[in-house]
């Protein structure tokens, strides 16, 4: 029994010893909030005060210490994030996560962002200031790779640390810019539609620009084929990405004249694909020249958004047409050529190779003709000898001023300035959203714009043989659309049309009116907007379209077919008003409706795994706000029953009907179960949590949460035939800034400052975020020292 006894001793000692000794390890992993470092390169002191959500205040003495320890801050709590963002646009993740995303890693390499990145950083001036600031940041970023302790995902995954360079800057840049694209989506599933279904089967698509829809306006001071194939290649890569894609976004800027108390107030909210970490990395840097409060990418030194005391900026996306496919024809007597105007010209061969994590390494050749990449045999769903080719304007340009254009947004100290900075933004379309303490407010569509023949539509494969559908002329940034100081005293962007370029309408992947409409309407009912009011303007859940819809809808239906139950359900439905709190039931029954008007209409020509591709498509969504109100169209008929011809009134019945059925078989008879709140959730999911066995230590969630796809607080979800909603994207951050009181402007981010599981800083927002609450962007110093109990000294290393 005595031996026994001390077995047992022995084991529990054991496994004391183990359990201290992984304690003791996991707090090695845990980001420094407190005490002092010796910083390499550092030329004074720097103090960090982390606040309570643990934003760094950076105080320093020079911008470049300052940019250093942002440098080492960022990459303490963002390592990962880092390291998985500069991966993408070199077709590195197959190293990380194994050979499903081998595809993906073919497709961002065909891109072209890292041979383009190669010749830019070779033209850089190294003793620019733009360029001494992004490498102080870099520095920082590898004092802490190389001292600090490793994030615990590089253990999981088993990959090595390696130094950040300036490439990785731009490849994270150049990634960020091709999730703004829509083409991709679009275009080589219009081109099967006209060519395998017809000509007849675009009428009822909301392919062209809309004269009739919510303009942003301008104002100026002064003044079966391939194509088939080809659909899904995008769609699979892109769906693979272990980060978030760049969706849409809400911005409006309230000049003086709208504002109780007289000044600027500016809102501002991304819509980006939720993930965690969260996108934005906040951090507050003060010198005696230079002070931002500023929102960062991961590994990219100057924040996209950010503000200071006398301007703030935002951004939302352009959604301009950028990129454009091409039909190219081989040499028949030699394949490595292809047919232009001129003649037969040389394809470029490129050759890369893809390490697979537990697997061989991966070499594949791709040509690249004058266009761009030749996406066949670059994903294996391309099985046509078609060649076809993706012109794409971010690596068409030979300079790349992206980077130098973000330097000159941080640097402005007025309008002048600021809107000096714009033209260097040639790609992505972005449209910059600008206030200051003068009461100064702005709008620009910024890109790189250009013309093409009258006769030529860029929605569809184009014919690269012939050099008539080729840009004829470059748009001076001066005519891009914008407005400056408008006498409606706003200006806004929702992603939607905006006014015209040189008198026509700029082609473009523009979303719906919805969110558009709605800002417009509570914007010229009232004049004197408080931070309060925007505050609550921005959490809005209301859509003035979707009735509006579904009165145009409920009025083809015949009651005859309906059960009691059926017809209370409808009546709700009908007396709706568009919103979207968490006890809605019409809400639920709205979408699982639309859901299945989509499949009743779309599906029988497109099959399963085009009408899927639909779903994903900015075309979709149009559809749906303009599309369903089509009395006729051939979209309505079933082409599966031979024997009749489906009307609207059919297929919203027949729709109407599995919706009903289908909430039943989820949630019983009894409609009034049926709320928001049990379908709509959002989770922030990290890489690492799809292992189940780790998904509650790395997500963050599941919650039931209020909004919808296209209202302000644009939760958006995908459609799928699980009638179940998970949020995919939404507000990335929400921004109000109040230019009479700019130290107690408000923001928020969905989960946390760090990206460290292990910080305390992880998910401590993500309940006020949900619920919609706000929390101080802090800019007084007083204040800052008074409420930071984490303060970080960096000395220079001696």
């Amino acid at each position: 029994m005595k031996k026994l006894r001390k077995v047992l001793w022995s084991v529990l000692g054991l496994l004391l010893l183990f359990l201290f000794a992984v304690f003791i390890f996991v707090n090695t992993l845990t980001p420094s909030y407190e005490g002092s470092k010796e910083i390499n390169g550092l030329a004074e002191k720097v103090t960090v005060y982390f606040d309570p959500y643990g934003i760094p205040h950076i105080y320093a003495n020079n911008e470049e210490d300052a940019y250093r320890s942002l440098g080492y801050v960022h990459a303490q709590d963002r390592l990962w994030q880092m390291e998985l963002m500069r991966r993408i646009a070199k077709g590195e993740l197959s190293e990380v996560f194994g050979k499903d995303l081998v595809d993906t890693d073919k497709f961002m390499l065909s891109l072209g962002i890292d041979e383009h990145t190669k010749k830019t950083v070779g033209q850089l001036d190294i003793n620019s200031e733009m360029v001494r600031l992004a490498q102080a940041y870099l520095d920082g970023i590898n004092q802490f790779l190389e001292e600090g302790p490793t994030p615990i995902e590089f253990y999981l995954t088993g990959i090595d640390k390696r130094p950040f360079t300036l490439e990785d800057v731009y490849n994270t840049v150049g990634y960020m810019a091709f999730t703004f694209a829509q083409a991709h989506k679009t275009d080589p599933l219009l081109t099967h539609i006209k060519d395998k279904l017809g000509p007849e089967y675009l009428k009822n698509l909301p392919i062209d620009t809309n004269t009739v829809t919510e303009i942003i306006k301008n104002y100026d001071i002064d003044k079966d084929p391939v194509s088939s194939q080809l659909s899904g290649i995008a769609y699979n890569a892109l769906e693979k990405l272990p980060v978030p894609l760049f969706e849409g976004s809400n911005s409006w800027v309230l000049a003086p004249e709208k504002t109780k108390n007289g000044k600027v107030i500016f809102a501002n909210d991304p819509h980006i694909g939720f993930a965690q970490p969260s996108v934005w990395y906040e951090a507050h840097l003060v010198t005696p020249t230079y002070e931002k409060y500023g929102y960062h990418l991961a590994g990219v030194p100057f924040p996209l958004l950010g503000h200071d005391r006398k301007i703030a900026y935002g951004l939302t996306m352009f959604q301009n047409d950028d990129l454009d496919f091409y039909y190219e024809t081989n040499n028949p007597e030699n394949p490595n050529q292809y047919k232009t105007e001129s003649g037969w010209q040389d394809y470029k061969t490129i050759t890369k190779t893809i390490r697979v994590k537990d697997e061989a390494d991966i070499e594949f050749t791709y040509k690249v003709s004058r266009h761009g990449p030749v996406l066949n045999g670059i994903a294996k769903q391309i099985e046509d000898k078609t060649p076809v080719a993706m012109s794409w304007m971010y690596t068409k340009k030979e300079t790349n001023e992206v980077l130098d254009g973000l330097f000159g947004m941080i640097k402005s100290k007025n309008i002048t300035d600021f809107r000096a900075a714009l033209p260097k933004i040639h790609a992505p379309g972005l449209n910059v959203m600008y206030g200051d303490a003068e009461g100064n407010v702005a709008w620009w569509a910024t890109a790189q714009l250009y013309t093409m023949p009258d006769s030529v539509q860029t929605k569809f494969i184009l014919d690269g043989t012939l050099g008539k559908a080729e840009p004829i002329g470059f748009i001076e940034f001066k005519d891009n659309p914008h407005a400056i100081n408008p006498p409606w005293n706003y200006v806004y962007s929702a992603n939607n049309q905006p006014d015209s370029v040189n008198g026509k309408l700029y082609p473009g992947y523009y979303l719906p009116e919805n969110r558009a409409k709605r800002i417009v309407a509570l914007l010229d009912n009232k004049e004197d907007w408080t931070l309060s009011d925007t505050q609550k303007m921005i959490l809005d859940v209301t859509s003035s379209l979707n009735p509006q819809i579904i009165n145009e809808s409920l009025r083809f239906v015949g009651i005859s077919n309906y059960s009691p139950e059926q017809l209370e359900m409808l009546d709700l439905l009908n007396s709706w008003e568009g919103d979207y709190p968490l006890n809605s039931v019409a809400a639920t029954f709205f979408h699982r409706s639309v859901y299945y008007v989509l499949k009743n209409s779309f599906e029988d020509e497109l099959g399963p795994e085009k009408f899927e591709q639909f779903l994903g498509t900015h075309l979709m969504k149009r559809h749906v706000a303009t599309g369903t109100r089509f009395k006729t169209g051939i979209w309505w008929d079933d082409v599966r029953t031979k024997d009749k011809i489906e009307t609207k009134e059919d297929i919203v019945a027949r729709s109407l009907a599995d919706a009903y059925k289908s909430l039943v078989r989820d949630f019983g008879p009894d409609y009034t179960k049926w709320t928001w709140d049990r379908v709509h959730t959002i989770e922030f999911e990290h890489p690492i949590g799809q292992v189940e066995a780790l998904r509650s230590f790395f997500n963050v969630g599941p919650f039931p949460v209020e909004g919808s796809r296209e209202v302000i607080n644009n939760m958006s979800f995908p459609y799928d035939s699980t009638g179940f909603y998970r949020v995919a994207s939404g507000p990335s951050t929400r921004r109000v800034i109040d230019f009479s009181d700019i130290e107690n402007s408000t923001s928020i981010l969905p989960t946390g400052q760090s990206g460290n599981p292990l910080s305390k800083h992880y998910k401590d927002q993500v309940e006020q975020y949900v619920k919609g609450e706000f929390r101080k962007m802090m800019m007084n110093q007083q204040e800052i020292e008074s409420v930071s109990k984490d303060v970080l000294v960096l000395e220079p290393k001696k």
